[in-house]
């Protein structure tokens, strides 16, 4: 038996993966941000912290990819990344400028040492439980990356929270296209195309996260900040119930396992 099937711990990236993406990293940041305003901060970290905790001791007890445990975890890390990013800018002081290029310094770190310890950056080789590591390293990191410069363009440069949202959907949009189109260019010149695919794979995840946060923060806050002024539980509420959703079809239908 092929042992990547057998192994895998990732779900295969389909059209459900991205839609997950996006609804765990807006439900990351309202939740953040409800924790920490409706309890004692310092408690609500804690609270993400060991929800992580808990969400990563399942990830590797699984053998393989389950939908409940990689999607837990993946809520937890949107959770604890966003609150990573806000004690950097809140508590420490630190423009949200200078947090993302700390949080894109340490991101390329991770990928450094990833290909040179793996000589790849697929999500398709987790097989082994340092390749995971490095994996969740680079989740984890791109999460904060994506708080930082979410916050960054919505508030240091003023575009508001929609049309924050907008701007990071019409950049994801034009990496899709450049990446069909290269791949396109590529087959016809029968070249390797595997390189092509991860960098835009990951340029595409790194994004997702502002995306999803600004449009749920957009929802979330108050008209005075620019929002609709939902509420962050209620907007947290109904993104989970969308999640839960979507990955209990997953769970019944295993359309995001590769046989």
């Amino acid at each position: 038996m092929n042992i990547r099937r057998t192994l895998s711990k990732v779900p295969e990236v389909t059209a459900y993966f991205w839609i997950l993406k996006v609804l765990t990293t807006g439900m990351g940041e309202t939740t953040s941000d409800f924790l920490v305003t409706h309890i004692d901060p310092i408690i609500g970290v804690l609270l993400g912290a060991a929800g992580l905790v808990v969400a990563m001791f399942l990830q590797f007890m699984t053998r393989r990819y389950v939908p409940w445990v990689y999607w837990l975890n993946v809520v937890m890390v949107a959770v604890f990344g966003t609150m990573a990013a806000d004690v950097v800018h809140i508590v420490l002081g630190v423009p949200y400028l200078i947090s993302s290029i700390f949080f894109a310094f340490a991101l390329v770190i991770i990928f450094a040492l990833w290909y040179a310890t793996e000589k790849t950056l697929s999500i398709h080789s987790i097989v082994t439980i340092r390749r995971e590591l490095f994996y969740w390293a680079t989740v984890l990191a791109t999460f904060a990356l994506g708080t930082a410069v979410g916050d960054m363009t919505a508030t240091t440069l003023h575009l508001g929270y929609f049309s924050s949202g907008v701007l990071f959907a019409i950049i994801i949009a034009l990496i899709a296209i450049s990446h069909y189109i290269a791949r396109g260019v590529l087959a016809a010149e029968h070249r390797h195309q595997s390189r092509n695919a991860v960098l835009a794979f990951w340029l595409a995840y790194i994004l997702t996260r502002p995306l999803g946060a600004s449009f749920a923060d957009w929802m979330g806050v108050s008209q005075a900040r620019g929002g609709l002024a939902w509420g962050t539980g209620p907007v947290s509420l109904v993104l989970l119930v969308f999640i839960v959703c979507f990955v209990a079809y997953l769970t019944v239908s295993r359309e995001d396992i590769e046989w």
